[in-house]
């Protein structure tokens, strides 16, 4: 059963936005000081736990993926704004851009759910 792009395409976002929360905690942790703050490493975790639990609702079409998806946004959308205020480190910037694209694909999954 293939799925629609657009949907394909969000599975995708979650998961990579999943692995660079995840590897993001870790070079935070790693590089300490005001990258190791509790508060943005529990924001990652959150981020990289909610995309994963989105992408599993999706691929397995679960009927609420579109709540799921809704509140992935919301998690992400505040884990970018977090990492953005790191815009000199490559690694918080590469975050915050993984995090910014899986907050509009899941946005867009959100409210197709509702449509139908």
């Amino acid at each position: 059963m293939q799925r629609e792009p657009e949907m394909q395409q969000c599975i995708q976002d979650c998961l990579e936005c999943h692995a660079i929360c995840l590897e993001t905690v870790t070079y935070c942790l790693e590089e300490g000081g005001n990258l190791a703050q509790v508060g943005p490493i529990r924001l990652m975790l959150d981020c990289a736990e909610i995309c994963q639990t989105g992408a599993s609702y999706m691929l397995r079409r679960s009927n609420l993926h579109g709540r799921t998806c809704n509140l992935c946004a919301d998690v992400c959308g505040r884990c970018g704004q977090v990492c953005e205020e790191f815009n000199d480190d490559p690694q918080m910037v590469a975050c915050a851009e993984s995090c910014r694209r899986c907050e509009e694909s899941c946005r867009q999954m959100a409210t197709t759910q509702r449509a139908a």
